[in-house]
């Protein structure tokens, strides 16, 4: 059974353990503060869905992910009201990194500016090999990545090629982008989405409370002195030990047959 909500810049779909958030802002998914509110509640939509295990954001339009925030947008607002709506990005974006459900970018076109921040944000960037360009150009505007570009990046593809593409604003191709590890896989145009969905199908499968920990342990692991991150580690063990799923897994391991996982 699939479940689709629409708003005026959003469809969100789920079915089987899946969410599709679809962008359809205009032509290029330029957006402003409608759309962030939006997707702010998708997001917290998603996070209490406790059978949703994987989220995929996606774009409708046939040539862009998204360009960003839109440019008449920021130029008709105050600086107090533009850096409270970065604020607001930036608070949004950073539930999907601190959601139990694996996050994917679906990226089929253009990631530029915001957009980019918004595939950084998710916990896997999948891109198509002919989908464009992906890079922060905000350098151009006079201005810096502004909703998680300069950290994100950073924590992404280091310190220097982080500096590099923020100081130049060049943006790379798919393959470009593979060999920095600013994407996680590059699949060929025609065959995106299903691999994507086949990506997602096989977290939904596996063991998904094993997945929801591995997730928070790295995101959040990757903050903290390595003694305090093997602790927390540590502990987030000790809860998949206590697990349905551990003792099921052990025991379909011994009786050489496939696990029936329950995600609890």
């Amino acid at each position: 059974m699939t479940v689709e909500t629409e708003t005026k810049n959003l469809t969100v779909k789920k079915a089987n353990g899946i969410a599709e958030v679809h962008i359809h802002v205009n032509k290029t998914n330029s957006y402003d503060l409608d759309y962030y509110r939006e997707l702010n509640a998708a997001i917290d939509d998603i996070r209490f869905d406790t059978e949703i295990k994987v989220a995929i954001l996606m774009s409708d339009m046939p040539k862009f992910f998204s360009a960003g925030a839109n440019i008449n947008f920021l130029k008709a607002a105050e600086p107090r009201f533009k850096t409270q709506f970065c604020l607001f990005c930036n608070e949004t974006l950073d539930k999907i990194a601190r959601s139990p459900q694996i996050w994917i970018a679906c990226l089929e076109g253009h990631t530029v500016g915001g957009g980019l921040e918004m595939a950084l944000a998710c916990d896997l960037r999948f891109m198509g090999d002919a989908a464009g360009k992906i890079g922060l150009p905000e350098i151009t505007l006079g201005v810096l990545a502004g909703t998680g570009g300069t950290q994100r990046l950073l924590r992404q593809v280091g310190h220097s090629k982080a500096l590099d593409l923020n100081l130049t604003g060049d943006t790379l191709s798919p393959q470009e982008a593979l060999e920095i590890k600013l994407v996680d896989r590059v699949f060929l145009q025609e065959e995106m989405r299903e691999k994507t969905f086949e990506y997602a199908e096989k977290v939904v499968k596996s063991a998904t409370y094993a997945a929801q920990n591995i997730k928070l342990s790295i995101m959040n692991g990757k903050e903290m002195p390595l003694n305090a991150a093997i602790r927390y580690e540590g502990e987030l063990q000790n809860l998949l030990f206590r697990s349905e799923d551990a003792q099921e897994g052990l025991q379909s391991f011994i009786e050489k047959r496939p696990a029936n996982w329950s995600g609890k």
